[in-house]
Order: C-alpha cells, then structure tokens, then sequence
C-alpha cells in the first residue's frame, strides 16, 4: 500500500534481519508511527491491544512473535510456552492459532540457531503468501464488479470496519476487489461503515481508501439499511475473522445486521477471506467464542482534538457492553470469495470436501 506515495507493508523485518516493524494503527489516521517489536512479550502486546488488527496481520504478527521468543531461547519448553501465550492474545480471529501452528511446526525438528532460522524464514513465507493471496481475491472479485459497472456506471459499495491492507500484510481481503477494480479504472464509490466501537471503518478504511484514491464516504453504522432501501448500495464487501464448515461467518460486531439488510433488500453480500481463515473444527457459527472487550471502547472514543484526549460518551453511572464479533449465518451470503476463486455455498453438495480445495 502507499501512504503519502511511499510502498509499505503492515509488518516487515527491520534493517538488522531479526526485530519486527508494524504501523501502530492506534495512531491512525492522524500519525504515522512505526514500532519496531523486539521481543515476544511487545508481539502479545501489539496484538492484544490493538497496535495490529485484521485477521491476516494478527496471524503475522504472531508468527514473527514466535520467531522473536526463540531468539530469546530456542528449547523446546520455551517454544510451546510461547506458542500457547501468542495463543491467547486474541481468542477470535482463527489466523492466529493457524500461523503460529505453521511457525512451530517448521520450527520444531530443528535446534539450536538452525530452528530459529527456520522460524523466520517461515513467518517470511506466511507474509509473502499473504500478499499473493489477496492480490489473488482482488483478481476473483474483480469479476463481481466489472457486470455492475456496465451496469449502471459507478459501483457503490458498502463495506464494515476494516479489511483493507491495514488488516493484512499488504493489499487486503474484502479492500482487494475494490482496489483492483480501481486500478483498472472502473468508477467505483465506497460506502464506509464507521465500525463503532473503535472506528476502524472512519480511522482506517477511509485513510486507507483515501491514499489510494478511491472515492468514498463515512457512514454511521446505521444508515447502510437506508442506502439499501434507496438504491444506493450495488454491493457488499466485508472481511472474516473466522468461518465455520458450514459457511458462518463471525466478523465485526455488525456484520450480520448489514447481512439481513442486504438480504431484505436483494443486494449481494460477499465476504473476502484467505482459505487461512476457514475453521474446519467449527460445524457452526454458535461454537465460536466471541471475544469480550473492555467496556471503556464503548464508553470513550478517541479522535483528534486539541490535545488528542479521549471524551466520554456516556454517564459513567452507566454500564457497558463490547462483543467485539457477531455472527452472520451461512443463508445471508452470496458468496465467499478466497484466493482460489469464489465460493456460492460451502454448505453446498458440489463443495464436499472444502479441506482439500483449500490444499489445509
């Protein structure tokens, strides 16, 4: 991706070979900030608290975390003690536990310098699959677009937090298509949801689609139904933590009420996602453990002010609530678009054995 017209990936070693560069997404839109992880504990770190967010960018920052604790000591002891700590620094998006699994089995016949060699030289390689990837759904999804841009010339596309190449290490998932679509020069505008709490559609969708080039506006959550009903919206694009074998799929807390509004008003629903993110030891969406956040990301937002304080938006006398996903059933999607092409029904008897298709 291009920030102010210089290429970055989300995450990428430093000049010394071994520490790890990621933009903290904390700081967006306003600043661009670069923190260089050196150690297991700040990889946890930027992943429980949100420096890195999006499906693919937790499971590499994982992967390099993993490399980072073998520098530290590369025993097989401290190797499953840090694989199981990653583990637990975000319990929802399913690329964590797959990368992390991917370093440590790469990892594992070795000793000595020859295993954490083989660690990093893995996390390289889950980036680098990355990107190729979603360069791969950009290309799939592109197909979706081009018939309704014949259509009726601009393409208005709906879209919920953050799936762009800030989620990813480059390109991004549900982003891909829109972007792909953009640089073939098809007119293309984009409805951005403002993804309460946390605002990543307002802070980093638009930021991201902003650099680029794309016409687009911020929405609140609650206004892409009315869009429906007028007409306004050809399409919808969202991204996935998690997607079970029968197609649910549990992203952002607000993506299922967009599913049914799109679903009632007849717009197609498509959800981007390398095969990385299918679950296949979920049969559906109700075994997922959604993630519970603090209640101060509902309580509190954070913008630009003077001082760059946080200001409150309720009583504190008041409680809140922060599930951090939802789930949108298999019935609600059109499609599911991947780096091996798009999928109409996982569920669907032609699509007996997704495991193989996706070479998992």
């Amino acid at each position: 991706m291009k920030i102010d017209g210089v290429d970055y990936r989300s995450i990428a070693l430093d000049a010394d070979g071994w520490s790890v560069c990621i933009i903290d997404q904390r700081q967006l839109p306003w600043s661009l900030v670069i923190v260089n992880l050196n150690s297991a504990a700040m990889a946890y770190q930027a992943i429980r608290e949100m420096w890195v967010r999006g499906a693919p960018l937790i499971g590499a920052t994982a992967a390099y975390g993993l490399c980072l604790a073998l520098r530290e000591d590369c025993s097989d002891r401290h190797l499953e003690a840090s694989y199981q700590r990653l583990l637990e620094a975000r319990p929802t998006a399913v690329n964590l536990r797959w990368a992390l699994q991917r370093v440590r089995q790469s990892a594992w016949p070795h000793h000595g310098q020859a295993r954490v060699e083989a660690a990093y030289a893995c996390a390289a390689a889950i980036c680098d699959q990355d990107v190729s990837n979603n360069r791969a759904i950009g290309d799939h999804g592109l197909a979706l677009i081009r018939p309704l841009a014949s259509r009726d010339g601009v393409v208005n596309v709906l879209t919920h937090c953050n799936a762009g190449a800030l989620a990813a290490v480059d390109y991004g998932t549900a982003l891909a298509p829109i972007y792909t679509a953009h640089q073939a020069g098809i007119a293309l505008h984009v409805w951005v949801d403002e993804t309460r709490p946390r605002n990543q559609g307002a802070l980093l969708t638009a930021f991201e689609l902003a650099q680029q080039g794309v016409p687009h506006t911020v929405i609140a959550d609650n206004a892409g139904g009315l869009l429906m009903q007028q007409g306004k919206v050809d399409l919808c694009l969202v991204g996935a933590d998690r997607v079970t074998r029968n197609g649910d799929v549990c992203n952002k807390v607000g993506t299922y009420l967009k599913a049914l509004a799109a679903h009632d008003n007849q717009v197609p629903f498509y959800v981007a996602f390398p095969c990385s993110t299918f679950d296949f030891s979920r049969n559906t969406g109700s075994e997922i453990t959604i993630e519970e956040r603090a209640a101060d990301e509902v309580s509190w937002i954070q913008g630009r002010a003077s001082t760059g304080e946080q200001v409150a938006v309720q009583l504190t006398t008041s409680q809140a609530a922060n599930p951090a996903f939802d789930i949108t059933p298999a019935r609600l999607v059109s499609g599911y678009i991947t780096e091996r092409g798009v999928v109409t029904s996982i569920a669907s008897a032609d699509v007996t054995d997704l495991e193989s298709i996706c070479d998992l």
